[in-house]
C-alpha cells in the first residue's frame, strides 16, 4: 500500500507517527487500500473543503473521501487536544482512526451510529497507541 502524508501547514509534525497509526489501524480492521493519503491543512482550507463537500460553512476536524484521502485540520486538532487535555499526538491519532473508520463504511450521522463508531474508535485507539506507536 502506498501511504502519503502531506503537511500543508506551517506547523512541523512527525509524519512517521501518522504512518504508524494508519498502518496499525488498517491492519486491525483488515482493510487494504491501494493508496491512502493523509493531508494536514489549516483552518481556512478545512472550512472551504467542508463548505464544498460537507455542505457546512464551518471548520471541522476531519474529512474522509472514498477514494482514500483523509483531511485533518491541524489547528482544530490542537484546539481539541487542549480542550480535552490530550496531547496533540493522541488527538491526531484519534482523528486519523476516525477518518479510517469512515473509509471502512462507518457513519456518525445518527446517535446509534455515532455510539457504535465511537466505541470501535476508542477500542482501536487503545490498541494502536498501546503498541508503541
Amino acid at each position: 500500500m502506498n501511504l502519503d502524508i502531506a503537511n500543508l501547514t506551517n506547523t512541523r509534525f512527525d509524519e512517521s507517527f501518522l504512518k504508524k497509526v494508519a498502518k496499525k489501524t488498517l491492519s486491525l480492521l483488515k482493510l487494504k487500500f491501494p493508496e491512502l493519503s493523509v493531508v494536514l491543512v489549516c483552518d481556512a482550507r478545512m472550512r472551504s473543503l467542508n463548505r464544498k463537500y460537507g455542505k457546512k460553512d464551518r471548520i471541522t476536524d476531519v474529512l474522509s473521501f472514498d477514494y482514500g484521502e483523509i483531511i485533518i485540520c491541524l489547528p482544530q486538532a490542537k484546539r481539541q487536544a487542549k480542550e480535552l487535555e490530550n496531547s496533540l499526538k493522541d488527538e491526531l491519532a484519534t482523528l486519523l482512526i476516525h477518518g479510517i473508520l469512515h473509509l471502512a463504511g462507518f457513519e456518525d450521522r445518527t446517535k446509534k451510529d455515532c455510539d457504535k463508531m465511537f466505541k470501535i474508535q476508542k477500542e482501536l485507539w487503545q490498541k494502536v497507541t498501546s503498541s508503541s506507536v
